[in-house]
């Protein structure tokens, strides 16, 4: 997965820690995440398209999915990755 932020501004900061939340969370020791600023890699953010940030891409495995946005809502962050919370549902179902 690659977490695209634009610089350290606080949206970035806070991106970066609720995607780590859920992660950490749903696939403990079980994910590989590149954060990468698009200030200081411009050509990253043109070669995957990136036109808001934070842009989360996960590129494997297929399809591939984006997700915009401060990952806050970590029912559509779950969705967005195609996974399920460990009791089998979605975060927040009952």
């Amino acid at each position: 997965m690659r977490l695209y932020v634009t610089g350290s501004t606080p949206r970035s900061t806070r991106a970066i820690d609720n995607l780590r939340r859920v992660l950490e969370s749903e696939l403990p020791d079980s994910y590989d995440l590149e954060v990468v600023d698009v200030y200081e890699h411009p050509e990253a953010a043109a070669e995957h398209q990136i036109l808001a940030a934070p842009t989360l891409i996960k590129l494997l495995p297929e399809p591939v999915r984006r997700i915009i946005g401060d990952l806050s809502d970590t029912e559509r962050v779950l969705r967005g990755l195609d996974l399920r919370a460990r009791d089998g549902r979605a975060d927040g179902e009952k």
